[in-house]
């Protein structure tokens, strides 16, 4: 019997798929707790079409994303921060410190555990930081960190 899941099923599929399983299995769980629905012709043209739609978004979203890193590749930041004898930071620079010039400086709100450093910044110099847009896409933009 060939059925559309309306949600995620473990080891049977994801939302809006279409595929086939036994009669009592269908009638006798998925239908009755909601889990899915029969594919008929009508149902089969609706999940085509928000499949399609779901399609359409993700690819925008990819988009935005890819647009968004080439115009982060072109940012450089600079934290001035304490430091003490022999350059060495008190403390480091984390992702919250790096975020937080991002949205003060070009207002570019940014979640700080989407932001990773290479290394450990411990003192003054040139970093460079890798930052998490999409899924698949990243966008890396250089860190100078200067003393006060």
């Amino acid at each position: 019997m060939k059925i559309i899941l309306e949600q995620d099923l473990k080891k049977v599929g994801k939302k809006g798929d279409i595929i086939e399983v036994s009669e009592g299995y269908a009638r006798n769980f998925l239908l009755p707790k909601n889990i899915a629905i029969e594919a008929t012709a009508a149902n089969m043209n609706v999940a085509k079409a928000q499949k399609a739609s779901k399609q359409r978004k993700q690819q925008q979203a990819a988009d935005e994303a890819r647009l968004m890193a080439a115009q982060l590749e072109k940012v450089e930041i600079s934290i001035p921060v304490r430091t003490g004898e022999n350059g060495k930071l008190f403390g480091s620079v984390t992702g919250k410190d790096i975020a937080d010039v991002l949205k003060k400086d070009f207002n570019i709100d940014m979640d700080k555990r989407k932001i990773e450093i290479k290394g450990d910044i411990k003192s003054a110099g040139d970093y460079t930081a890798v930052i998490k847009i999409h899924p698949t896409i990243m966008a890396n933009i250089k860190v100078h960190i200067v003393t006060k």
